[in-house]
């Protein structure tokens, strides 16, 4: 079996405001030519490394906003994050937990501080990523996912080496807690020092990993500290992370929907004159309504 190696590591660029409450780095796209058809279906990742946020009585976040055309995957690491949509699904997540929320046809939904986190202040880290839908489900019917930390599958390695949450697909025969319309592994890494874990995906898969904690090196080689968003390429299947400190690492890797994509502000989809109708339903009222 070929090795899958290390195409290149990228390091943070300068955060930006997402809203009043989500301090991001943004790795697809960015500004390093990461787009869209080449990580797809990942086709945004916003990281809101560790920052702490002082005590509020108005909790911060991002107002009212539509989507249309693929799904929102938010993942918490430290804080809680509260989430109202069109639909009537709401929700609050907290540390280790995961919101999935399948905007397809259309949604309006929002995103703040949870109110008791807002009030204490404290470390707030989180990752959203932004998964395409295929043409086939574009238009279909809005859903929410609330993931749990409890409700998600876990997987210990052997010799003490650390465990696999396996948010969606599978590890080693387990399967992940999270339904998708495509073939998309998400899993968080957990490390302990010196630890190490093996992963064998196709190698046509777009395959990319987030270090959220510590350091670890790629097959033995590549180091990638904290913070740090590393591409594999398309060439092999098999490759292993070992931790240098207790580490964990956001691994994602997905098959290609490998279609048109056209993109425009919150809307995905497949041509101009399909962003064109998203913006006229949207702007009809057709994505429903949510208060602010």
């Amino acid at each position: 079996m070929k090795t899958k190696t290390v195409e290149r590591v990228y390091a943070p660029i300068t955060p930006h405001f997402v809203g009043d409450g989500f301090r991001v780095h943004n790795f697809i796209p960015s500004a390093y030519q990461l787009d869209m058809q080449r990580m797809d279906p990942f086709i945004m990742l916003d990281y809101n490394s560790k920052h702490y946020f002082s005590a509020t009585d108005s909790p911060r976040g991002v107002g009212v906003h539509p989507h249309r055309g693929f799904e929102t995957v938010t993942i918490a690491y430290k804080g809680k994050i509260a989430h109202h949509d069109s639909a009537g699904n709401n929700g609050v997540i907290g540390e280790g937990d995961v919101q999935w929320m399948t905007a397809a046809s259309g949604i309006l939904h929002k995103e703040y501080h949870e109110r008791e986190f807002s009030k204490n202040g404290g470390e707030f880290q989180m990752v959203q990523l932004w998964v395409n839908l295929p043409a086939a489900y574009k238009m279909s019917a809005p859903k929410y996912q609330e993931v749990t930390n409890n409700t998600i599958k876990k997987v210990e390695l052997p010799d003490n080496n650390g465990s696999i949450e396996i948010i969606s697909g599978e590890y080693d025969g387990n399967k992940g807690t999270a339904q998708t319309f495509t073939p998309i592994h998400l899993h968080n890494v957990k490390l302990n020092k010196g630890g190490k874990a093996a992963f064998n995906f196709p190698a046509h898969y777009n395959t990319a990993m987030l270090v959220v904690e510590g350091e670890v090196s790629v097959n033995d080689g590549e180091i990638v500290k904290t913070d740090h968003f590393v591409l594999m390429d398309n060439k092999g299947e098999h490759f292993e992370i070992k931790a240098t400190t207790n580490a964990i690492v956001l691994l994602l890797s997905g098959e290609p929907i490998n279609e048109p994509i056209a993109a425009h502000g919150p809307f995905v989809m497949n041509s101009k004159e399909e962003l064109i109708q998203a913006f006229e339903d949207f702007n009809t009222g057709k994505f429903g309504y949510l208060e602010d």
